[in-house]
């Protein structure tokens, strides 16, 4: 498990009712937050851009985005300089599959995950979020896929609050033994901090063993 905070978010970044952000931001004394929209590539990134600008001006940071949306953009040297010196990484939503083929075994990635272990904050989005769990959720069916792995702790559903409950209960079964499953909506967030603790912010529904189970009963680790 890294040693930084990981906050992941269901979905509907940089908007209104992310207030958690704040909150990570404070803890993290970032002034600048780095933004990989990897997930965005085919999803209109400039319009990400300009709103996560906006977002983060208002909570009093720099926002620095990185234009990595190919394996060649993964690998330059400037993009993981920017990764390895960061407080706060945000990974957006879009696709997983392409985050993670763009991603994986790359410069970029590797300096995140160094950033991460030594204590940097990383907050996954939707995709974002989906692609750091070793155990990813795929979208097109709910079943499980590769992720990069930076975590081995649990595995998000991403923007829960427009799935079906059969949707959600089918990735739930399907979960290995032991496994966190978190089902979380657009808008909330679940945060592992580097004493183990866990807070769930707005609607997450967490699942252990096919089973609803509450935060306060997850153990630090």
């Amino acid at each position: 498990m890294s040693r930084g905070t990981l906050a992941f978010v269901g979905g509907g970044e940089f908007s209104a009712g992310c207030d958690f952000d704040a909150g990570l931001l404070a803890e993290s004394a970032a002034r600048e937050v780095v933004v990989l929209p990897t997930a965005t590539a085919y999803e209109n990134p400039a319009r990400l851009r300009s709103r996560a600008t906006e977002w983060f001006s208002a909570l009093g940071v720099g926002c620095r985005w990185l234009d990595v949306y190919r394996r060649a953009d993964a690998d330059d040297p400037s993009a993981a300089a920017a990764v390895a010196d960061a407080a706060v990484i945000y990974l957006t939503g879009g696709s997983p599959l392409h985050a993670r083929s763009t991603l994986l075994r790359t410069a970029v990635w590797e300096a995140l995950v160094a950033a991460s272990e030594g204590g940097a904050t990383v907050v996954g989005s939707g995709a974002g979020g989906n692609v750091l769990c070793d155990h990813m959720v795929d979208v097109r069916g709910g079943a499980f896929t590769l992720g990069l792995g930076l975590t081995d702790d649990l595995a998000m559903i991403s923007r829960a609050d427009t799935l079906s409950a059969e949707r959600i209960a089918r990735t739930v079964r399907l979960a290995p033994a032991g496994l966190l499953v978190a089902a979380v909506a657009e808008r909330s967030a679940l945060i592992h901090r580097p004493d183990g603790s866990w807070e769930a912010v707005g609607d997450v529904t967490l699942y252990r063993n096919g089973a609803p189970i509450d935060v306060d009963a997850l153990e630090a680790s």
